[in-house]
């Protein structure tokens, strides 16, 4: 049986830190890249403490493992209608770091930084943490319809439909600025709308009672059978005093169920009904990758 990143099927942690990086073009730069792949992951997941996610950007995966590619890792879907974007902006490396302690978050991303050196290069450095009771800073509370914790791997792991990548995971990244001002300047009343529960107490509203536009309407897709299509959130709250917004995760069995509720939020129903949350944030960033199981990375 695979193993997992650890990281993949854990709960939602109280600090995170998410790297986005380039390789360089540092001489030997491939070859520590891949050296850190084959180690660091697995002596991190024995050793306990923080954990550490590492996910191969769609378009560096070739450059990276040209052997071998997961059947469905594709580019970032794009999308735009009107004020609700999804732009692609593709990386190679996704280095997440999380934790209860603030502490040995830190000290595994320095060490971390300190292994890689100059093989790669910074895009951005995004740190995420928990708000009040799990609740995005819009207020309400974030990850309501994910699974039960016995339920995650097969929400979130490949499977044997593709089977030399089977423990792996697509995970699909955004992140998303609030417009926090016009948010908050919004009654509440109205933002229940928008998000189709209530705001204190984190009641979903009746399906019949739900705006078409409501986020958790969009969100809530199902197959040609009729069946719920789920994928497992890792989000987290970012914010300072200048900007504030959603580290948007998704884990999932297959490419596919992302973008389908992408697409749903973007552009609507059949009668172009979309999300109306998206008038009230903005993807910022859009990322497809692939994060491969321990013994994948071990064996590469």
């Amino acid at each position: 049986m695979t193993r997992p990143q650890p990281g993949v099927l854990a709960d939602a942690s109280r600090h995170a830190v998410y790297l986005t990086l380039h390789q360089s073009d540092a001489e030997g730069a491939r070859e520590r890249i891949l050296s850190f792949a084959r180690s660091r992951p697995s002596q991190v997941a024995a050793s306990g403490q923080a954990m550490l996610m590492l996910g191969i950007g769609s378009t560096y995966w070739d450059s990276l493992y040209p052997e071998a590619r997961p059947a469905e890792l594709l580019p970032f879907p794009a999308m735009e209608n009107g004020e609700r974007v999804a732009p692609s902006t593709p990386v190679d490396l996704l280095i997440a770091v999380r934790g209860d302690d603030e502490s040995a978050v830190y000290d595994l991303l320095r060490e971390v930084r300190a292994e890689l050196g100059d093989a790669v290069s910074l895009i951005e450095e995004v740190r995420g943490f928990r708000y009040k009771d799990s609740r995005d800073l819009t207020g309400f509370v974030d990850g309501t319809e994910n699974p039960a914790p016995d339920d995650r791997a097969e929400i979130a792991l490949v499977g044997e439909f593709d089977a030399q990548f089977a423990g792996g995971s697509y995970m699909h990244l955004q992140r998303y600025e609030h417009r926090m001002r016009s948010w908050n300047q919004t009654p509440v009343a109205a933002q229940e709308q928008i998000i189709g529960r209530t705001k204190e107490d984190n009641l979903e509203f009746a399906s019949a009672d739900k705006s078409p536009h409501a986020h958790t309407k969009r969100t809530s897709i199902k197959d040609a059978e009729g069946r719920s299509i789920e994928i497992y959130r890792q989000s987290m709250p970012y914010g300072d005093s200048e900007r504030q917004g959603l580290m948007f995760i998704s884990m999932s069995t297959s490419a596919e169920p992302f973008r389908q509720m992408l697409h749903s939020m973007v552009f609507g129903d059949e009668q172009g009904r979309a999300d109306d949350l998206l008038l009230f944030t903005r993807a910022l960033t859009g990322v497809s990758l692939f994060l491969p199981s321990l013994d994948w990375l071990e064996q590469h």
